[in-house]
């Protein structure tokens, strides 16, 4: 007796939500992990070497656990119904996004024909849930952290989404997986090395270029890291959840960190080859393994994006926190203008690549 179509898609997508949880739950734990590391590194501290065994790896547990333990407290003047629902819009919104991720070949929830933007309309959730929790905590500071994350991340998405039109347009497609596809052949095919009309073109590699930088810088706005890191201004506000306690404040917590390895899951599928390989012999063919061919596929997309997460990682070390001014005129002045004039450029170029 053969399994209906419908209830194989519905086994494949129960398997693949359990799969992607459990893979965002165990990477959160690692990059926190990792950034201890990496600060401690860069900062030259001794960082957690003998508590938690090896290196500290289980330091993190510990912390996870008791974050699991501790009391939930929600303050007495709260909004209720919209404190205890800001957490879970934003691990869904997050959640949600990984979807059209493409790990490899075949490794991805549902290829749309329209994924990024998708992911572009699913993550500005985002943004809903943090000013739901800035405004239910019935805290100013929290409000203002909630509202610092507002403009920011609104007026952040402009850049990324015109810088994401770059590869979208030499692409030809709004679908993840033709988006990576389009990059293969090995690294100098890759969007981000001016792969557009004609493998190995470098006409337009500064342009590309561009759009990768701003996108990258833009995207640590859209996640609140260092140098943007204002909604969450330890040193000012506090931030937007500091009436979150337990595992709620524990949601945000891996929300960000889910979001730090999507946004480099985004870049590494338009930007950086996705999950090809840089060099052709590196990879293996589906015609010799199937299993095989994802499973090196995955390798080089979590590998890369786990590169980009370092990078991430590496500024918050360096970087001092811009102020407010600062950081809207990087929006509205550099980035918005250059990210326009590199969409006009690449049109132009793409047009004239046909008419000759």
């Amino acid at each position: 007796m053969s399994i209906p179509p419908e209830i194989l898609s519905l086994i494949y997508s129960v398997v693949y939500v359990v799969a992607i949880i459990t893979f965002v739950s165990v990477f959160a734990l690692f990059a926190i992990w990792m950034e201890r590391k990496v600060s401690a590194h860069i900062q030259d501290r001794l960082g957690p070497m003998e508590t938690g065994g090896w290196h500290g790896w289980s330091q993190t547990i510990a912390d996870m656990a008791k974050l699991l333990l501790k009391e939930d407290v929600i303050p007495d003047a709260a909004d209720r119904p919209l404190f205890k629902l800001a957490p879970y819009i934003v691990f869904a919104s997050s959640f949600a996004a990984f979807a059209v991720l493409p790990f490899s070949a075949n490794l991805i929830g549902s290829d749309l024909n329209i994924g990024i933007y998708f992911i572009i309309a699913v993550s500005s959730l985002v943004i809903i849930s943090i000013i739901m929790a800035g405004w239910a905590s019935n805290n100013k500071w929290s409000l203002y952290g909630g509202m610092r994350a507002a403009s920011q991340m609104i007026s952040y998405e402009i850049p990324i989404a015109l810088s994401l039109l770059v590869p979208i347009l030499l692409a030809g497609s709004l679908s993840m997986q033709d988006l990576v596809l389009s990059q293969d052949g090995g690294f100098w095919n890759w969007t981000i090395f001016g792969n557009a009309f004609g493998k190995g073109s470098i006409i337009q590699l500064p342009f590309t270029l561009i759009a990768f930088v701003i996108y990258f810088w833009a995207s640590l706005a859209e996640v609140n890291r260092v140098p943007f890191d204002l909604p969450e201004g330890e040193s000012e506000i506090i931030g937007f959840h500091v009436e979150y306690s337990s595992m709620r404040f524990g949601m945000f917590f891996f929300a960000e960190f889910a979001n730090m390895f999507l946004v480099s899951g985004v870049a590494v599928a338009l930007f950086l080859g996705g999950w090809h390989a840089p060099l052709p012999f590196l990879e293996v063919s589906a015609e010799k393994s199937i299993v095989l061919h994802n499973v090196i596929g995955a390798f080089w997309f979590i590998g890369k994006a786990i590169i980009l997460v370092f990078v991430q990682m590496w500024l918050r070390w360096t970087l001092p926190r811009l102020r407010v001014d600062q950081l809207m005129h990087v929006c509205w002045k550099v980035f918005l203008p250059f990210s326009f004039a590199n969409v006009l450029i690449v049109s132009l170029l793409i047009v004239l690549a046909e008419m000759f």
